[in-house]
């Protein structure tokens, strides 16, 4: 009996030992932060993974005023970059953990230069945007733009000065009219964005210039089955919109389907910061990822102006408007429009979602405002820069600790019974054999 107690307590502490080694390994693949809940790229552009940032920069630039700083953005290691203009400020970035370049020009140079292009007359074709890293504003024209009209443009950033740089392009600025899934309207096609709630109602966040209010939209292009209504437009100036769930039998859960039986689940929404790695979804193109390279960007389209968007070197194409882009489950913004395509490349423009949730009154259901949490070292001050952090704010409540146990998978169980294994090992032990005590004097 003794043996075979042994041989089981042996069997039990070996399997239990493969289980929390066996749970470790599934849990180190799916653990939180470290993808977007373990979806892959369908395009072959390698794994959904994007680096979770505290966004320190932006905290740095928000405390530091944008007179003595210039933009920030995430270095080739990682590490975040802030642009200064004096050696004081170059100290605190640097005492903050971050890389400090010294630059000309201020963010305040560079917005007033903008507003002087913007204060011209609109030229239909022509983009700008502050490129933080080059510590310019960057005026781009597109092959729509005549000889005459560019001439013009490249005289107006003359007279502004050097922060202004020119630049051609061969492709055109179009809405990409006509995400994840697909929605059908008079013959033309736009994506799903993101699930949002008023608290009563369900609706749709897609682009704006997909349809003006009262546009009905359907799940194929022969209308048998109706999604819903456009209800709330805001384009040209801004480009974000509300459809309103008309068949509430269809999923109004805060999961995006990209495509390949692949899921990401939005647990929040954020501001993105210039290069970090980003995903989109869109119903022509599919998953598709690519790195953010300006903020607050000005493009004339055709259709009129949008101010405030997010370049982005993620192709698209017709189709994909009001598609989702995302970083790890965290909500950036709605797909605009943009130059060239998916097979010789581009550069894409997105509605930020901080803005469009704000004005409309909406939010993502059971996500959350991402927010920095360490205090910047140099002052021990905690403002941040709204949304700008992929850092989650923790976990609050018992959805939130069931939501942050499923996120893990099935390895937490693994290592769950493992542990249990290991502990039932204690009471299963080999029975002593008991001796007769005798004198101490005998024999």
């Amino acid at each position: 009996m003794k043996h075979m107690r042994r041989g089981v307590r042996r069997v039990v502490r070996f399997a239990a030992v493969g289980a929390l080694v066996c749970g470790g390994v599934m849990v180190s693949q799916a653990v939180p932060g470290g993808s977007a809940h373990g979806t892959t790229g369908s395009d072959g552009s390698g794994a959904l993974t994007a680096r979770q940032t505290d966004d320190v920069g932006g905290r740095l630039v928000s405390a530091l005023g944008t007179s003595r700083t210039a933009g920030n953005w995430i270095g080739a290691d990682g590490r975040p970059v802030v642009a200064v203009t004096d050696d004081t400020a170059a100290g605190e970035v640097s005492r903050a953990g971050a890389t400090a370049k010294r630059v000309r020009y201020s963010m305040e140079q560079l917005a007033s230069a903008t507003e002087k292009l913007r204060s011209a007359p609109r030229v239909a074709g022509t983009a700008w945007l502050v490129d933080p890293k080059s510590n310019q504003v960057v005026l781009v024209g597109d092959s729509t733009v005549s000889t005459a009209r560019w001439s013009r443009m490249k005289d107006l950033a003359a007279e502004v000065g050097d922060e202004v740089r020119t630049r051609r392009t061969t492709d055109s600025f179009t809405t990409r009219t006509a995400g994840a899934a697909p929605m059908f309207t008079n013959g033309s096609r736009c994506s799903a964005g993101f699930n949002v709630t008023n608290g009563k109602t369900g609706f749709i966040l897609t682009a704006g210039h997909c349809g003006p209010p009262g546009t009905p939209w359907f799940t194929d292009a022969t209308g048998r089955t109706k999604i819903g209504t456009t209800v709330q437009t805001s384009f040209p100036g801004n480009d974000f919109s509300l459809v309103r769930y008309d068949n509430t039998s269809l999923d109004q859960s805060s999961v995006l389907n990209v495509g390949g039986g692949q899921v990401v689940r939005v647990t929040g929404v954020a501001d993105p910061v210039v290069g970090q790695e980003v995903f989109r979804s869109g119903s022509t193109t599919g998953l598709r990822s690519g790195k953010v390279t300006g903020l607050n960007a000005t493009v004339n389209y055709p259709e009129g102006t949008v101010t405030g968007l997010v370049q982005a070197t993620v192709c698209a194409e017709p189709g994909d408007s009001g598609g989702p882009l995302f970083a790890q489950g965290v909500a950036l913004g709605v797909t605009s429009g943009g130059s060239g395509d998916c097979t010789k490349g581009g550069v894409t423009f997105f509605q930020p979602v901080t803005k469009a949730l704000t004005a409309l009154g909406v939010s993502i259901p059971g996500a959350k405002a991402q927010s920095a949490n360490p205090s910047i070292a140099s002052g021990g001050q905690t403002g941040a820069a709204p949304g700008t952090s992929g850092v989650d704010d923790g976990v609050s409540t018992l959805d939130d600790v069931v939501a942050y146990a499923q996120s893990f998978g099935p390895g937490l169980v693994v290592i769950v019974v493992g542990f249990a294994g290991l502990l039932s090992t204690l009471a299963i032990r080999p029975r002593s054999r008991r001796y007769r005590r005798y004198p101490a004097g005998w024999g």
